[in-house]
């Protein structure tokens, strides 16, 4: 055989070895696909630190619960591992009274030195959980466990307590006798020991907001209940 027939001969086998195999492509595009799904899961399931807090002199943030959306300043977000924009189940507040600005977390408090009740409001919004409104819970499960008769209160203001042989002995409602709508508080009685906290209660969507504050306000309860509007309409801008 001639030099040049079997040049001719090997370069025909090499042709045929690197000829196409039709198995190829459709081998690498399931490869392909299985890389591409592997890496998705590698990048959902990988564990990611928490977003760092927002630092407290930073301006408002907005807040997402359960669907109501909420502008927060983080200096008046009680628990540093809330101070961050985004959904949140709950986050807890405080706002020095009357100002309703938040504390300076610059001034600490003396240690053992318990912080003047008078002088702050507390705020907690938290998904609703199926709970029923205010008025509503008044009307189908408070109701069954009030006195019968109210007494009057400060200036525009209807006091009626729950009997002693129920759940909430000690307690009572506050509310506006024109509209107990817009003011409708649950109270504990002072004590020996306590002066008295009321809490408030707003519902925006699904989202429930609880306010706190020390039953003495009640005397000037007008106030209290402007200074809540103001606050509502901050915290949550229509």
């Amino acid at each position: 055989m001639s030099v040049l027939a079997h040049h001719d001969s090997a370069a025909g086998r090499r042709r045929r070895h690197a000829g196409h195999n039709p198995l190829l492509a459709p081998v690498l595009l399931f490869a392909a696909v299985i890389a591409m799904a592997a890496s998705y899961v590698g990048y959902v399931l990988w564990p990611r630190w928490p977003e760092a807090p927002v630092s407290t002199d930073a301006p408002s943030v907005p807040i997402v619960i359960a669907g109501a959306a909420f502008n927060i300043e983080p200096a008046a977000i009680r628990m540093a591992v809330q101070r961050r924009p985004g959904m949140h189940d709950r986050v807890d507040l405080a706002y020095l009274w009357p100002s309703l600005v938040p504390p300076n977390p610059a001034l600490k408090t003396v240690a053992g030195e318990p912080v003047d009740p008078n002088e702050r409001l507390f705020v907690t919004i938290e998904t609703a959980d199926g709970t029923l409104p205010i008025i509503e819970r008044v009307e189908t499960i408070y109701a069954r466990y009030l006195v019968p008769k109210p007494a009057a209160g400060p200036e525009g203001l209807t006091l009626r307590g729950f009997r002693h042989d129920t759940p909430y002995r000690g307690e009572e409602l506050a509310f506006e006798s024109q509209s107990p709508a817009h003011f409708l508080a649950r109270c504990t009685r002072k004590g020996v020991t306590n002066s008295g906290t009321c809490l408030l209660e707003r519902r925006i969507g699904d989202a429930d907001i609880t306010i706190r504050f020390p039953r003495d306000w009640l005397a000037d309860w007008k106030s209290v209940a402007a200074g809540i509007d103001r606050l509502m309409a901050r915290l949550h801008p229509t």
